[in-house]
């Protein structure tokens, strides 16, 4: 690899590298060893979809995976016994408040300086 490369870089790249096999074999081992399932299990593990994208079953089938629609009874009862929390909560909040002059002191009437500013 050409050009100076940081210690961090050159192990995470490392550990990436063994990640994707490491998905790949137990893909492969999956849906059974074929030539089939060594071309899924690469486009699975080589990053065409992002962690949280939802494979929908039309995909999956255009992929040639066994799919079944529904959750079994009994894992149904499995998942009613951890519930979990309905909707997400927002990465970032708004929090509405005046304007802040960077090095004016505390509690400092920010509207009026700006006022005066544009009197010049």
């Amino acid at each position: 690899m050409p050009g100076q490369h940081n210690d961090q870089t050159l192990i995470l790249a490392d550990v990436g590298r063994k990640a994707l096999v490491q998905v790949e074999a137990l893909v492969v081992d999956l849906l059974g060893s074929n030539e089939r399932s060594a071309e899924v299990a690469h486009l699975l593990a080589s990053g065409v979809w992002t962690h949280d994208h939802p494979l929908m079953a039309a995909e999956l089938e255009r992929l040639g995976l066994p799919i079944r629609i529904g959750v079994p009874v009994e894992e149904r009862l499995l998942m009613d016994l951890y519930p979990q929390p309905r909707g997400r909560e927002a990465a970032v909040e708004y929090v509405p408040q005046r304007p802040v002059i960077p090095g004016a002191p505390p509690g400092r009437d920010t509207r009026r300086r700006d006022a005066q500013a544009a009197r010049g």
